[in-house]
């Protein structure tokens, strides 16, 4: 059965994954189906676990109860984990028999994972298996809470399906009835949303304030819950990968490059972060956002306005790894007050100060301080010239997917245009009323196409997508430094013909795709490579594997060379496609096209149209400058 076959997978997956923690790295096993079992794998006589009932809300307290373990705090005589050294093992508790070094127990931990089968009980055809993922999240939390507090952990969860049972269950048991859809959340129509959001936010909050990590990896083809448990990743740091099954590479690999390793042989991870930004008086910080929590940390630095995480100077980062960045945003103090700036340009200073625990052990300290100048209320002719629009991008994308996540999505849009043109009135020069007179500098000139795509996206259009997508590919977002994140927002198309070595940079446009060219796209989540009309007759009917056609045989392997290249360090692995022009799977690198060319465009049907023509009612990019221009020349804003 292809679920046993999943399972098996899994299995081995993180069966492998041991060979690449250090010896002294503590672990533990709880499984979950109708029941939540915790494994002791400090009893080397025979398999033994407890069991908490899959249907129950378990408190803290009746956790370590049940497990026969006291905190932490009152245990007297333990001494504190040292900077620098592998975790200490106390006498008794919870590291002597559910979580150990793996040198102790690796035997006991195979061995539980190697006799894991399917949950044995039953389950009519009509109904889904009874699936506790709330009381196993919730009983990992507890164990951790009592002996390892503010000490670096990560708890992995591997969900094979949705959650049926117990608190945060997302979809009841029966098969007639259908997962939460955007449109069921938009009208209201969600039996389970709310209760289990809340569980989860209650759970995401609890590891927070605890220190640690919590991972998601799905497995399925149907949605698991993400939109629910996104929580419990996005504060806490955590990876969430989505795929359609434990036996694709796209998990495999995903998972084996959580565990990279540095020059010195440790793991590209750190645990515990703390983000403290210091100020002086010319700014003041609204917020932060990125996969952090605030510290609720006042200081003379923080302003009246929030935007994301606001309110405070400092955040907690329960995980970090070095692609890991986070949007800061601040104001100019006292705009348009009595005290504004004098004339003159003066330097504001930030300083970042990072605290973080490494993957060795030993707890770090990271100072960057940059001064920046300010214009006065004049304006500067240098602060624009000095404008950077990919960073600049990145960062209001941010907003936008912040405000998606609480707002309606036509706010949201509203919102992004509202931006645009009050940036481009501010920046560009024009003479009123005069859209053709409208010219931007340079460093300008690609932003107004970035919010383009960002309009059309999947982090902003959830049509399409379900709503566990929709959390995962925000998730990402939120995660990427300014390179990765442009790729997101507008995908990159290399073009490889006979006319031309190798891949050359196209157009994100319809008009790119020519029937005697093969296009690779990169959209970060997907790596596609689309072979056009002639190419893929001239494919099919294995002119490649004729002598005197190999030009056309490199030519179809360059871009798969190219490809290579681009998932060798991506993480979380994108899906390769490899399609045709009319293919059903073409509908990936159609939807991320400038429908410049469509059936409504005046040379359809007509002898000039050779581009691809793209059935939409979605305007296009020069549509967009259009109208763009016209409402910044017009200084209504």
């Amino acid at each position: 059965m292809p679920e046993e076959d999943s399972l098996k997978a899994l299995k081995d997956s993180i069966i492998m994954s041991l060979s690449l923690l250090p010896p002294y790295a503590l672990v533990g096993l709880i499984t979950y189906g109708t029941m939540t079992q915790v494994h002791e794998l400090g009893y080397a006589e025979c398999a033994k676990s407890y069991v908490f009932r899959g249907s129950k809300d378990y408190a803290s307290k009746q956790v370590h109860e049940m497990l026969g373990l006291s905190p932490m705090a009152a245990r007297p005589g333990i001494p504190q984990q040292q900077p620098g050294r592998p975790p200490m093992v106390p006498p008794g508790g919870a590291n002597t028999r559910f979580v150990l070094p793996i040198s102790q127990c690796e035997f006991q931990l195979t061995n539980a994972l190697e006799s894991l089968q399917r949950d044995p009980w039953p389950v009519a055809n009509d109904k889904r298996p009874l699936r506790c993922t709330g009381v196993a999240l919730s009983v990992a939390a507890g164990l951790l809470e009592t002996q390892f507090i503010n000490t670096g952990a990560r708890i992995m969860l591997f969900s094979g399906g949705p959650a049926t049972e117990g608190p945060g269950m997302v979809v009841g048991p029966e098969l007639r009835e259908p997962m939460r859809s955007h449109h069921d959340i938009d009208r209201d129509n969600i039996k389970y949303y709310k209760k289990a959001l809340k569980f989860y936010e209650g759970l995401a909050k609890r590891v927070s304030q605890n220190g640690h990590i919590v991972d998601i990896f799905a497995g399925c083809l149907d949605q698991v819950g993400l939109l629910e448990m996104r929580g419990l990743a996005n504060t806490t740091g955590g990876h969430m990968i989505l795929t359609d099954s434990f036996t694709s590479s796209m998990y495999k690999q995903s998972f084996a490059r959580v565990f990279n390793k540095d020059a010195d042989d440790n793991l590209l991870m750190g645990f515990n972060a703390e983000l403290e930004v210091l100020t002086t008086k010319e700014l003041k910080i609204t917020g932060l956002i990125g996969h952090a929590v605030s510290l609720n940390k006042k200081s003379v630095s923080v302003g009246e306005t929030e935007c994301g995480i606001g309110n405070t100077c400092a955040w907690k980062m329960c995980g970090i790894d070095p692609e890991a960045s986070y949007g800061v945003y601040f104001e100019i103090a006292g705009q348009g007050g009595p005290n504004q700036m004098q004339s003159g340009q003066q330097q504001a200073l930030i300083q970042f100060l990072t605290r973080y625990q490494h993957s060795a052990g030993q707890y770090r300290l990271r100072v960057t301080t940059v001064a920046r100048p300010m214009s006065g209320p004049s304006g500067d002719p240098a602060i624009a010239q000095s404008f950077d629009q990919e960073a600049a991008a990145v960062l209001m994308s941010r907003i936008a997917v912040f405000k998606a996540e609480v707002d309606d999505g036509p706010d949201v849009l509203r919102w992004v245009d509202r931006m645009l043109i009050r940036l481009c009135a501010r920046f560009a020069e024009y003479r009123k009323d005069d859209p053709s007179s409208f010219r931007l500098e340079k460093n300008f000139t690609l932003y107004p196409q970035f919010m383009f795509h960002l309009r059309r996206s999947q982090f902003l259009q959830v049509f399409n997508n379900s709503p566990d997508e929709t959390a995962f590919y925000r998730h990402v977002m939120n995660h990427e430094d300014v390179s990765n994140s442009l790729i997101m927002i507008q995908p990159t198309l290399d073009s490889y013909g006979f006319d031309h070595e190798g891949g050359q940079p196209v157009l994100l446009d319809s008009s790119s795709i020519q029937s005697e060219t093969v296009l690779l796209l990169d959209t970060f989540f997907h790596i596609l490579i689309f072979h056009g009309e002639t190419m893929a007759e001239w494919r099919k009917a294995g002119y490649q594997e004729q002598e005197g056609y190999e030009n056309f045989r490199e030519l179809l392997e360059a871009p798969k060379e190219d490809a290579k290249e681009l998932i060798q360090d991506r993480f979380p692995l994108p899906r390769f496609i490899v399609c045709d022009a009319g293919g059903s799977q073409a509908r990936f690198l159609l939807s991320k096209l400038n429908p410049s060319t469509t059936h409504t465009s005046g040379t359809y049907g007509g002898v000039a149209q050779t581009a691809q023509t793209i059935f939409t009612d979605d305007v296009s990019l020069q549509t967009f400058m259009d109208h763009l221009m016209k409402l910044a020349v017009s200084g209504t804003g």
